[in-house]
């Protein structure tokens, strides 16, 4: 029974049922005109949920680990600069895939809990007068500290110091859940994956290029195979594949981003921030803090809890999993025996997530934390209680 507990992990996330009986079709032949509709529909919806209108939507059987390499190895060569900042496990990831890739990566030490630094951005791109740097890598949000950053703010530093470098940005645990404009921001690659705002099982890598990314991919000398944008293009316009697609799944992805798009985006948006928002009254009135170092830093698809110095946080996780059946996520790299996570992001309802904090309190209380039962729910309730009425008014 405990399988019918909602997840409160940071991805994968809930499934509606729906989605997965979209993804559990019978098998069709890709290479048959019945695959045609399944395609344009998947890469029509994510081009509506990622605003990427004016952007090509290439999706490929990976993860958003694959996205990332999707990125750098159709844009950059070996031996080129990128700029990046190390504010968490994701970016770290990225850089360290950078460097296995032969490039020079610039790296920008951040104390995990805080965003991207934009001063030193601007310092470093206003420094690099002969345009070395060609692609700068951000994280919008980073899953192992539930910080978001300003990637907006991120472009307008590019632009003011006439930089000519490629956007390249980490969308996996934000898109689908908190704004993302790819046409508005001017973003050159986005990356994220099907497993978390989508709210399909793993297994699917989706990127959008600009026209920008599409050009530097001609000059780019990295090598590419199964990740090549050309080939997936030059079978894209023929509503094909250049191997066996994932069907199931882009049938889901056809379906989530359909409802994402008919729920309406800002109404997504406005769910996720009112749910993370009950989250983190829980967290303030347990006594406890997020290792965000900023209310304008946080996260609305994870938030990371610190708890008392001394206290092994993943003793929750594995309480939480082991005598309740619910899961939560685990402190990663720099914050690692810092933080527990609790995940906020696709298919979650205010209801639901009252569960996930119950348990959290009783997992804590059990442990010996000094927490008392209900504070957390309570606080979370008080707020849902007042955004369920401002949505009822504004219905009426």
């Amino acid at each position: 029974m405990s399988l019918q507990n909602p997840v409160f992990i940071p991805g994968p996330t809930n499934i509606p049922e729906v989605i997965r009986k979209a993804c559990d079709m019978p098998t069709v032949d890709h290479l048959s005109p019945a695959f045609a509709p399944i395609l344009k529909a998947a890469l029509a919806g994510c081009r509506g949920v990622m605003k990427a209108e004016r952007g090509e939507i290439f999706i490929f059987p990976s993860t958003g680990t694959g996205g990332w390499e999707t990125a750098i190895s159709n844009t950059l060569s070996a031996g080129d600069t990128v700029l990046a900042a190390r504010n968490g496990m994701f970016s770290d990831r990225w850089i360290k895939m950078c460097r296995r890739f032969g490039l020079e990566v610039i790296q920008i030490d951040v104390t995990w809990g805080e965003g991207i630094p934009l001063p030193r951005f601007a310092e470093l791109l206003h420094e690099d007068k002969a345009g070395r740097i060609k692609a700068v890598l951000a994280t919008h949000n980073e899953t192992a500290t539930g910080v978001v950053s300003d990637i907006a703010g991120l472009r307008r530093v590019v632009d003011e110091a006439s930089h000519d470098a490629l956007l390249l940005v980490d969308g996996v645990s934000s898109i689908g859940s908190m704004p993302f404009e790819f046409d508005d921001w001017r973003v050159d690659v986005a990356v994220t994956g099907s497993q978390k705002g989508f709210m399909l099982p793993p297994g699917l890598a989706i990127t959008a290029f600009s026209e920008k990314a599409l050009a530097a991919s001609r000059d780019a000398k990295l090598p590419r195979n199964f990740f090549n944008i050309d080939d997936m293009r030059a079978t894209n316009v023929a509503n094909g594949y250049p191997y066996t697609p994932l069907v199931g799944l882009l049938n889901g992805l056809a379906l989530s981003s359909r409802m994402l798009l008919d729920e309406g985006l800002d109404n997504v948006f406005a769910r996720h921030a009112r749910i993370a928002n009950g989250v983190r009254a829980a967290v303030a009135a347990w006594g406890l803090a997020p290792c965000a170092a900023a209310s304008e830093l946080y996260s609305n698809s994870v938030t990371a809890i610190r708890v008392p110095h001394g206290f092994d946080p993943a003793r929750i996780v594995t309480h939480a999993a082991e005598r309740y059946g619910m899961a939560f996520g685990a402190g990663l790299g720099d914050v690692a025996g810092q933080v527990f996570r609790i995940g906020h992001l696709g298919m979650l309802t205010d209801a639901m997530a009252l569960s996930g904090l119950a348990v959290a309190e009783m997992c804590m209380a059990d442990l010996g934390l000094d927490i008392r039962l209900g504070a957390g729910v309570a606080a979370a309730q008080a707020l849902y209680r007042h955004g369920c009425e401002q949505m009822k008014a504004a219905a009426d």
